[in-house]
């Protein structure tokens, strides 16, 4: 029988196939693959492991509005730091539901779980050289291993099933059964352990290599409050040289494939530009959560807009999701780098009117009105300047989603719990002082912490890696995630007053939206065992 079997898997991922490549994004496109292929030839399971790729970027890196564009948009907006206006509604008594919510995270997990789990069973099976099956193997486990530690971080109560569908069990009977902590964290630690041993260092792009490996088992360590273990395996990384900081400029440039990224999915339009080819669709990202200055009325004359589409203002955007005021005072806005880094200038005189037709081209604009769809402190980390089509919301840049930043971060708050915040100041002041433009490993009593606090932490990781995927996991981690939602996040609509209290309040936290809710599809079909899931809801 095969236990927990997640239901939409009849499918098996259309018998897995898939439009693939034999270096992700470097060779000949392979089609309308076959099951046979794939798990009894080592081309087979090499080709097995792309695919496994490309629907990881679906699941981390869709293109286009859709479920797939909400449900991770919530993870980088609807923390403390985020803003939101409009488009889909975080905590919205309508919306965070079972029915509503997004789906895809728990849909495409185990999806992808399913053919992981297929790819690591069969390759006991395949005779090739064992070294080159092993590297192939821990990319799968990698995989599978962070899916699982997503599920568990993001929904608590999960079904646990490394056991892949075949035609030969698809029928049998199902239990749906709440996995133990315990035993979620063992597969995730296996695996993740699998990898550590058999990845390299050094990989190319768009691979999983022992870094990224080793920052999820650190982090997976945390959630089970292994201080040691995490410490260890974040020392390791630091200490390799394989990844480092870079200067603050290049963090998000044009080139995110650099010494900082341990990991970052890789686009391509001349290699097909929809999810499922290997090149991947167009991202939104960098439209979401920037202003739309060029909607801007004021200043116009002769019927001649002050500001007009341009990439230089970030191209086409929508302007969903902003930063907010708590976010914005953290900075040191004179000295601190990030600022005018990683966001958009928050002061409307530093814009010019960019519109050849307009008599004041080249000065400054006049103040925008009071319509922050219009303008607003934006985020700027995803901006595109290369390849983003003009007058569209597809972005072909690279995506860094893992980075030596948060490993420092982290690395810092696991010494710390250790009592061992000598170090835990070494890995913090790395990155703040990066952030101020010095020498990451020079000591500068000017900004270097001298003391470990949680709130200091908590501001300094706030200051690096917002917007990024990783603060309301930090957060529901530390325990904090409600008292922080409701003391920072806000909802608005295209008024300046973004703390408006009877906006938010149409969106009070609840204390079960700790954990989201696993969609009302698959409830109604588990019965009776749905009453171990979405507690609360």
């Amino acid at each position: 029988m095969k236990k927990n079997k997640y239901i939409y898997l009849s499918i098996v991922l259309a018998s897995f196939s898939v439009f693939s490549c034999k270096s992700f994004l470097e060779e000949e496109i392979i089609d309308e693959v076959s099951v046979d292929f794939i798990y009894n030839s080592p081309e087979g399971l090499e080709v097995g492991v792309n695919a496994l790729y490309n629907r990881m970027r679906v699941y981390n890196a869709p293109s286009g509005d859709n479920n797939n564009l909400k449900s991770n948009v919530f993870f980088l907006a609807a923390t403390d730091l985020g803003l939101h206006r409009t488009w889909f509604t975080p905590y919205g008594p309508t919306t965070h539901t079972p029915m509503v919510f997004p789906s895809d995270k728990w849909n495409n997990a185990y999806r992808i779980i399913d053919r992981a789990s297929a790819i690591i069973t069969s390759a006991r099976n395949i005779t090739m050289e064992e070294t080159a099956k092993n590297k192939l193997v821990a990319q799968a486990r990698v995989i599978r291993g962070e899916l699982y530690l997503d599920l568990i971080r993001m929904y608590g109560n999960i079904l646990l099933d490394t056991i892949p569908t075949t035609p030969q069990n698809i029928n049998d009977p199902v239990v749906y059964e709440a996995a133990t902590e315990e035993s979620v964290f063992g597969v995730i630690n296996r695996d993740l352990d699998f990898a550590v041993r058999y990845l390299d260092w050094q990989v190319p792009d768009g691979r999983y290599g022992q870094g990224v490996a080793r920052h999820l088992r650190g982090k997976a360590a945390m959630w089970t409050g292994d201080w040691a273990e995490a410490a260890g395996q974040f020392d390791t990384l630091i200490n390799n040289g394989t990844h480092r900081l870079v200067g603050i400029n290049q963090v998000f440039g044009a080139d995110v494939n650099h010494s900082e990224a341990l990991f970052v999915y890789q686009k391509n339009q001349m290699l097909g530009d929809e999810d499922d080819l290997a090149g991947g669709g167009g991202s939104w990202l960098g439209s979401v959560f920037n202003q739309r200055l060029y909607e801007k009325q004021s200043g116009e004359v002769n019927g001649q807009p002050e500001v007009i589409i341009d990439a230089d203002y970030g191209g086409q955007s929508l302007g969903w999701f902003f930063p907010n005021s708590y976010l914005n005072g953290l900075y040191d806005k004179e000295n601190d780098l990030r600022f005018s880094t990683y966001y958009w200038p928050e002061d409307y005189s530093a814009y010019t009117v960019n519109n050849p037709e307009h008599p004041n081209f080249g000065q400054p604009i006049t103040e925008p009105e009071d319509n922050y769809r219009r303008f607003h402190w934006s985020l700027k980390k995803y901006a595109d300047f290369e390849t983003k089509l003009p007058n569209t919301n597809e972005s072909y840049k690279n995506y860094i989603y893992y980075r030596f930043a948060e490993t420092l971060l982290l690395a810092s708050e696991a010494h710390h719990y250790l009592g061992e915040d000598g170090m835990a100041l070494e890995y913090m002041n790395k990155v703040r002082r990066r952030g101020y433009g010095l020498d990451p490993d020079a000591v500068a009593p000017e900004v270097d912490f001298t003391s470990w606090d949680l709130e200091d932490y908590l501001e300094e990781s706030a200051r690096e890696l917002a917007f990024e995927n990783n603060r309301w996991f930090l957060l529901k981690r530390l325990g904090l995630l409600g008292e922080r939602i409701s003391l920072y996040y806000r909802n608005g609509d295209n008024s300046t007053a973004e703390a408006n209290d009877a906006n938010n309040s149409e969106t009070p936290w609840q204390p079960h939206f700790v954990n989201c809710p696993i969609p009302q599809s698959q409830i109604d079909i588990m019965g009776n065992s749905a009453t171990q899931f979405n507690i609360g809801y």
